[in-house]
């Protein structure tokens, strides 16, 4: 048992620093997000989720963020972070969560389907809440400055709704559907060695 443990917190930590170096990986898409890229962390998260269960996948996520704030600090008084932390959980844990009770391809399809509703519902409520109220204070900003800016790159964004139809919603979409469609190409190949791992 304590074996197995520390082989499972071991393969946490592999991942974890697997998270962390693709999460150095972004791509900007301003039309949909002025300040937020896509990146890929996420895909380390939820096939280690897949195989360490709920407690591996907050692990990784934590172990991640853990090395981003060692080797590169914080410029958003670890705000960002935060969110970064609740935003993983949020679409990992349900899709876990969901596979542990049905572990066929079915119920992993289903399982991210639903990690990716959740993750847009806490995007929504973080942005509005406690992302841009902390650059609202930190910069001296307004919500209509914010808006402008967005406005700039996106001509249907002019005001708060329009904001989260088509910026903080497609962006979720497009992230989480991506690693979503990768996530069920690869984990049937990487869940192979990883579970020997375990063994």
């Amino acid at each position: 048992m304590k074996n197995s443990r520390v082989k499972s917190l071991a393969l946490a930590g592999i991942l974890g620093a697997v998270a962390f170096l693709l999460m150095m990986v972004k791509i900007n898409i301003p039309f949909l997000s002025v300040f937020a890229d896509l990146e890929a962390a996420a895909l380390a998260e939820i096939i280690g989720g897949f195989v360490l269960g709920p407690i591996g996948a907050i692990q990784i996520i934590l172990i991640k963020l853990l090395l981003k704030i060692a080797i590169s600090g914080t410029s958003t008084m670890f705000v960002g972070e935060l969110q970064n932390f609740l935003l993983s959980c949020a679409y990992v844990l349900p899709a876990v969560l969901y596979y542990r009770k049905h572990k066929t391809k079915q119920g992993a399809l289903v399982g991210l389907i639903i990690g990716t509703i959740v993750t847009i519902l806490v995007s929504i409520l973080t942005n509005l809440y406690m992302i841009f109220p902390f650059y609202i204070q930190l910069y001296g900003l307004d919500w209509d400055a914010i808006i402008g800016m967005y406005g700039q790159a996106n001509p249907f964004i002019h005001d708060i709704p329009t904001f989260i139809i088509f910026s903080v919603v497609p962006f979720n979409i497009v992230s989480k559907v991506t690693i979503s469609i990768v996530t069920m190409l690869a984990y049937k190949k990487l869940s192979v060695p990883l579970k020997r791992f375990l063994q």
